[in-house]
């Protein structure tokens, strides 16, 4: 194998002990792979998943001798690796310490690598004390197959490199004079840390119930928004969890009780099973019972086994073993899509459900049959839910009324309200810990609680009288009663006085578009604005949040910033741009200025001028009003900024291009310069102090322009996978971060593009579309998923 890079032999420590690779020699996967204390990276082979591959053995094959552990695995540095100590045995294997040995200067430092060292100069391997693998491909052959790889380092997170596909012919490591400094990513410690979640509210629909999780051991309640299942804490909802694993939007999730899993399930059928007690959720089981959207499920009280319930094609629901999937009965009776389900809490077991056939169904088991049909609703039932103590259960129905039956025969006991419960359709209801009460949450904008016993409204909760107010979903947990509304909102009921809750959580439940941050009055505050024309402010450091009241935007809000005049200035799709007071917080009509076209991006800059973008057109404002425009720009416009010393702009194009432009009293005059971007534009902004214009685009590349240099290149900064589509930067302006459709978060430094922090799955599933700094220190992220981030960096 020819070339100046260096070669070793193939070997993977870890579980599966000390294996060995012969016959071949392999190259380093990749140039681009970061090094070790600025030596080569360590070579270890694992599976091939083609099939050109060479495979492991456990053993050498007979009759051919296996170098020396010194002449197999060490890299030529420019120093000779010692062979490692307990290395090889009398069978020739090659163990852990060759891998500390080749990568690392000497004995002085066998415990730099994560998770690895600690197996180092013990005389011996120690098993499992990391996992470091490549998936390789066999070396030399002309035109080779095409392998992934990957580098893990387990027992500290943050070790991690992963490369995208290499020609396994042509990957050889360069000369360690040539090797890249070590990027942050993968330093001793994480150099980016979460700090706080704000969760998105739940997605609702209109006519259609949402079922609110809660946890058996009563701290936290879930839902679900898009593809994620938001966790929050029950006492402090400002606390929260998003678990974004599904591959479709999820419907429903669910605590078992145990409390150490959650089932959740999606709109393709999938349901996936996963872990409670740790940070990373680690998914325990996965099945498919049916293909179509899952709308309930429901555990039996030992944890064991799981319905599931909704619109198959050829089946409404199945019954079956949490741990293995085999079916312990079936979901018959209805001849419609099922839209609840519930399992009696005590033995012997139950199983009721609700369907659009009008009907509810009872069952006996395990395993589960079908008894009878209760037909006493007129319209689609809801929900169907047994009481905790087993007694009882009840049905829901659009039909406004709910029907108490025996938990253990399915006889009915009574209609509740002796008629109508509630004016409206009801879409939920969820029983007190005793089993005494019950709450009923309905389109009439109300929700109640009932005296089961004496068949007796105890109280009602009068939400509102806007169309918003109807309410979906319902949740009985501890003294917790909470109630959903068709704008989103949770709503802390209070028992004591009914016309107004103890608490209104507010949010975003549809995707954010962008983002701005402000101080005000000492504290500093994180705005955002949603593509459904919500704009939301969160107390950064407490999630505390709240709208503005009045009328606002109506379609999505597209760009914001704060001016000198502490005014949250945003354009959005409804064609106009609004100027709203930060001190009083409310939308007024007089700060509303109609554009002639769709706006998409605006900058503000001293002397209350603001640039807006529109399709095919850049317009100047001063005060709130439109001075000058300009039309036939030749080039679409995508993203502007306006310098710190405001008097240049800059403007990005679809083309590729940056134009410069100065501001010259109330007009907008072209500067005939031009500065070449790598892609078409998709944001630039100025550093704080002006002396840097950062440049993002739609082919993965950050340009940086140094301003007192006549905007001459000043570097490029490559890592993103995919389109990068936001940029800010840090109060220090030293450092900037990138966010793109790759679901990643860069943090670069402006003098060096491989010193950088990388955040990767910053929101799971969703790309970033927006970015800004509290302070040097502290990045919030925001993204489609409808959840804000704030990230804690760190640069040593």
């Amino acid at each position: 194998m020819g070339g100046s890079g260096w070669t070793c032999g193939g070997f993977s420590s870890g579980r599966l002990g000390r294996l060995t690779a012969h016959s071949s020699q392999l190259t380093c996967p990749s140039p681009s792979l970061p090094r070790l204390h600025g030596r080569s990276c360590a070579c270890v082979a694992a599976r091939e998943e083609s099939s050109h591959a060479q495979t492991f053995r456990r053993h050498p094959p007979r009759g051919r001798p296996e170098p020396p552990c010194s002449a197999r695995c060490a890299h030529r540095c420019g120093s000779s690796a010692a062979p490692c100590r307990g290395g090889a045995g009398s069978c020739g294997r090659l163990s852990t310490h060759s891998l500390i040995h080749a990568a690392l200067p000497g004995p002085a430092e066998p415990t730099a690598f994560p998770g690895v060292g600690a197996a180092c100069g013990a005389g011996g391997e120690r098993r499992g004390a990391s996992r470091v693998d490549y998936i390789w491909s066999k070396a030399g052959e002309s035109g080779g197959p095409r392998g992934r790889f990957l580098l893990r380092a387990a027992g500290r997170r943050g070790a991690e490199a992963v490369g995208g596909e290499q020609s396994a012919a042509a990957v050889v490591c360069p000369p360690a004079s040539a090797s890249a400094a070590p990027q942050r990513e993968l330093g001793t410690r994480m150099p980016y840390e979460i700090k706080k979640v704000f969760a998105s509210l739940p997605q609702v629909e209109r006519g259609v119930s949402k079922i609110i999780g809660g946890d058996p051991k009563g701290n936290n309640f879930l839902y679900t928004n898009g593809k994620c299942v938001v966790i929050r804490n029950i006492d402090n909802p400002a606390i929260a969890d998003i678990y974004t694993e599904h591959a479709h939007q999820v419907v429903v999730a669910k605590y078992a009780p145990s409390g150490f899993y959650i089932a959740s399930g999606d709109v393709s059928g999938k349901l996936r099973i996963w872990d409670t007690t740790q940070k990373e959720h680690l998914l325990k089981y996965e099945y498919q019972p049916f293909a179509g959207k899952i709308k309930d499920l429901a555990w039996t009280e030992d944890s064991k086994r799981i319905a599931v319930v909704g619109e198959g094609r050829e089946k409404f629901g199945a019954v079956f073993l949490w741990d293995s999937g085999s079916s312990v009965g079936e979901i018959t009776g209805h001849n419609k899509v099922i839209n609840s389900v519930d399992i009696k809490q005590t033995r012997p077991y139950r199983l009721a459900t609700g369907s659009d056939d009008n009907c509810a169904a009872f069952f006996e088991g395990p395993p589960f049959k079908f008894k009878f049909t209760l037909s006493d609703h007129t319209r689609f039932v809801n929900c169907v839910r047994f009481s905790p103590d087993g007694n009882r259960f009840a049905t829901a129905s659009a039909d406004g009324q709910i029907f108490i039956y025996d938990g253990k025969t399915g006889e009915k006991v009574c209609a509740l309200g002796g008629g109508k419960a509630h004016d409206g359709g009801i879409y939920a209801i969820s029983w007190s810990p005793d089993s005494s009460q019950l709450l009923s949450a309905s389109g009439d904008k109300t929700a109640k609680i009932w005296d089961v016993g004496a068949n007796s409204v105890v109280s009602t909760f009068n939400m509102g009288s806007n169309v918003l107010d109807q309410q979906l979903g319902c949740l009985w947990q501890k003294d917790h009663l909470l109630s959903l509304s068709l704008s989103g909102y949770i709503n802390y009921l209070d028992k004591n006085n009914p016309d107004k809750p103890l608490r209104v959580i507010k949010g975003h439940s549809k995707s954010i578009q962008c983002l701005t941050v402000h101080k005000n009055g000492g504290k500093s505050y994180i705005y955002s604005g949603s593509n459904d024309g919500h704009i939301n402010y969160w107390d950064s450091d407490t999630g505390e949040n709240d709208g503005f009241s009045g009328k606002g935007h109506t379609n999505q809000v597209s760009r914001m910033a704060v001016d000198e005049m502490d005014q949250l200035v945003t354009c959005s799709m409804d064609d106009t741009v609004r100027y709203t007071n930060l001190s009083k917080r409310d939308y007024s009509g007089q700060d509303a200025v109609k554009m002639d076209v769709q706006p998409k991006c605006l900058a503000v800059g001293p002397g209350g001028y603001t640039v807006v973008l529109c399709i095919g057109q850049i317009v100047l404002m001063k005060d709130k009003k439109k001075c000058f425009a300009i039309d036939d720009l030749g080039y679409e416009p995508e993203a502007v900024a306006v310098h710190p010393g405001g008097t240049s702009v800059a403007v990005g194009g679809t083309d590729g291009n940056v134009r410069l432009y100065s501001i010259q009293g109330n007009s907008l005059k072209s500067d005939d310069k031009t500065l070449e971007a790598k892609g078409p534009v998709t944001d630039l902004a100025y550093s704080h102090d002006g002396a840097f214009l950062a440049v993002c685009d739609a082919n993965k590349v950050v340009t940086v322009f140094s301003v007192p240099d006549g905007y001459a290149e000043h570097n490029v900064f490559y890592g993103h996978h995919a389109k990068v589509v936001c940029i800010a930067w840090s109060p220090d302006n030293e450092h900037f971060a990138s966010g793109g459709m790759d679901m990643m978060v860069y943090v670069w430094t402006v003098s060096d593009p491989e010193t950088r922090v990388k955040i990767p799955d910053a929101h799971r599933l969703h790309h970033v579309s927006g970015l800004a700094w509290l302070d040097e220190h502290t990045l919030v992220t925001t993204s489609h998923d409808a959840s804000v981030k704030e990230w804690s960096i760190s640069y040593n």
